[in-house]
């Protein structure tokens, strides 16, 4: 007779891409799942690290082609958690940064079912770094500031109009559609020499950075892939990235030609 496990549920943050940037914990967690329900920016090289009789369910969201709705992950967690017993939820970065771990949590332990979150690098700090971005730096930059570009409604978000009047490093995650609409609200604020870049596929071997200014940065947009998800940092610590320069004095010399 087949012996039912306590249902159990773990909130696993995957980090920024690359598989090896897991936490330790997190990694042992996995290994210890029954079941996965995993996201759709997770390496696969991750999901390498479960054994093959582990069920893998995938719930990616991804550009408006959701496989599940919210509600629909949410009761799959349930679902399997008293079917398998412990269901681990792999999430990009930390789940906690616009994870929307807590609805999970509130919907899973309504079902008396106990939930341990695992922390995870996020994206929005890892990513930049990994381009030599930092966030901050003395004399240049005191703080910074992360947000989403747009609102449920579809409109900016008021972060974006304060930070843009501070003079805090800006991360904007989620916004690589609307890179002109937002390098053009931010221009109302800050000069247009204010350096910027925009990073995709962070941390991974395809990673890809463009730098530039908010006056600049528009005329690269084509050579963007704005189907993919990116991160977008506005503030002077872009100017630490080793090609900065160099890009900004060909797009200088191209545009006197």
């Amino acid at each position: 007779m087949k012996t039912v496990k306590e249902p159990i549920v773990t909130l696993v943050g995957a980090g920024p891409g690359s598989s090896d940037l897991i936490t330790v914990r997190g990694l042992k967690a996995l290994k210890a799942a029954d079941v996965v329900l995993y996201d759709a920016l997770i390496d696969e090289d991750l999901l390498l690290q479960i054994d093959d009789s582990i069920p893998k369910i995938y719930v990616g969201k991804r550009c408006s082609k959701h496989s599940f709705t919210q509600d629909d992950i949410n009761m799959l967690i349930v679902e399997n958690a008293f079917k398998f017993g412990h269901v681990v939820r792999l999430k990009g970065g930390d789940p906690f940064v616009f994870g929307r771990a807590n609805e999970e949590i509130d919907y899973v332990e309504s079902f008396g079912i106990p939930v341990t979150v695992v922390p995870g690098v996020s994206s929005a700090i890892a990513v930049p770094s990994s381009q030599g971005i930092p966030m901050t730096r003395r004399g240049v930059s005191s703080s910074f500031w992360v947000m989403t570009a747009t609102k449920r409604d579809g409109s900016f978000s008021e972060d974006l109009k304060h930070a843009s009047q501070s003079s805090a490093t800006m991360v904007i995650l989620m916004g690589v559609r609307k890179l002109k609409e937002i390098s053009s609200e931010v221009n109302k604020y800050r000069g247009s020499l204010t350096p910027m870049a925009v990073i995709q596929n962070g941390t991974m071997q395809n990673e890809s950075c463009k730098v530039g200014t908010l006056g600049s940065i528009n005329s690269d947009v084509l050579d963007i892939d704005l189907s993919k998800p990116g991160i977008i940092v506005i503030g002077d610590v872009v100017a630490e990235h080793p090609s900065f320069f160099e890009e900004e004095v060909q797009r200088v010399l191209h545009s006197g030609m």
